[in-house]
């Protein structure tokens, strides 16, 4: 018995087909915890009536189809609930109702962050350069309409 009580848990998880099931510690990446974090978080959620879920780069460890899923499984739980995802991922950012982008300056020795929300081509621009990184091409905006239409 200690201040936390007298139960000892932990997290069992297998990401394959009959495996047996081990700590999710040893285990699972850091892409399967996002994700169970992100079922926990939206599970809890329902339960206790709360009406905003907040997360902070729940798709790191994620890309590619995964990526593409857990956006439509984004979009899909906001209509129960308010989401706000900080992300760099394109397939994250492209499924949101607003898009606003965070930018950190120093002026005088101080941090000033600014939060802008983004019109139709800020946020075209701004996905094609997280897919693309700083110089945006004709390419990577292409690719950026085509996430903001799927």
């Amino acid at each position: 018995m200690n201040s936390f009580g007298i139960d000892d848990i932990s997290f069992q998880f297998s990401s394959n087909f009959n495996t047996a099931l081990k700590n999710i510690e040893s285990v699972a990446s850091g892409g399967e915890i996002s994700r169970i974090m992100l079922c926990l978080r939206y599970m809890s959620s329902e339960k206790s009536k709360l009406s905003t879920l907040v997360f902070d780069e729940i798709d790191t460890g994620v890309s590619g189809e995964i990526a593409h899923k857990l956006a439509q499984f984004l979009r899909k739980i906001t209509s129960d609930i308010q989401v706000i995802s900080i992300t760099h991922l394109p397939q994250i950012a492209s499924k949101g109702n607003n898009h606003y982008v965070v930018t950190k300056k120093i002026v005088d020795n101080k941090t000033i962050i600014d939060v802008n929300l983004l019109d139709t081509e800020q946020r075209i621009n701004e996905i094609a350069k997280l897919l693309s990184g700083s110089k945006v091409t004709d390419a990577s905006i292409s690719n950026a309409i085509e996430l903001l239409n799927q």
